[in-house]
């Protein structure tokens, strides 16, 4: 249901029986809404933290390209201290969306804007870097990859997610994002057997990544 005029509300239910209510525009850049790999990357963080206690509470971790901010706000409601990033633009939803979920939120979570490949601002130290359904234009690749090497420290642990899509630029854009980033990281695909039982897809990845040593 619209909230107001090109407002609409994702809802997002917790394994606790919470909602996440998440603003998203019915118009504007692709930031706006949120996105499948957004919900399966959410509900990961969520399902990990069931199997592996405590993974993310007192932890930093810092979302890139977080539009809406909905895996940001899940990781902070897990107890992250969490900074989700993106253009100017995309602020006033992001701080929106913390506002209206606070209630839920045991760690901490602020927006900042941060363009790629340009990383001004001095971060701590990343236990982790979260990013969903970032890999989508071919000239903001090597912004991307220069962003995850100026923020990740050797222990820092990247969740990538993405959805595979098969039409268009979409194939050859992923693979040279991979061709790019073993220059410098090393990855693995999370197995679908440890995704959220529900939100899970054949065609939506995870990727675990580490820069190299």
């Amino acid at each position: 249901m619209a909230e107001a005029a090109g407002i609409f509300i994702r809802c997002v239910e917790r394994r606790d029986g919470s909602v996440l209510e998440i603003r998203q525009l019915s118009s504007g850049d692709v930031g706006c809404v949120v996105w499948d790999a957004a919900i399966v990357l959410s509900k990961f963080l969520e399902r990990r933290e069931c199997t592996e206690p405590g993974s993310l509470r007192g932890r930093s971790a810092l979302e890139l390209g977080s539009g809406t901010g909905i895996v940001g706000i899940m990781a902070a409601t897990l107890g992250a201290d969490v900074t989700v990033t993106d253009l100017e633009e995309l602020q006033e939803l992001m701080k929106s969306n913390i506002d209206s979920n606070s209630h839920l939120i045991t760690g901490s979570c602020q927006a900042k804007v941060l363009k790629w490949g340009e990383v001004s601002d001095s971060f701590p130290t990343l236990d982790y870097i979260l990013m969903a359904d970032c890999i989508y234009y071919e000239e903001s690749l090597k912004p991307l990859l220069k962003t995850l090497k100026d923020l990740a420290g050797h222990e820092t642990c990247i969740f990538c997610c993405y959805e595979e899509r098969m039409t268009g630029k979409n194939p050859e854009i992923e693979r040279k994002f991979f061709e790019l980033l073993k220059t410098d990281f090393e990855y693995e695909e999370v197995s679908i057997e440890k995704h959220d039982e529900e939100y899970r897809s054949e065609d939506i990845h995870i990727l675990q990544v580490y820069r190299k040593k």
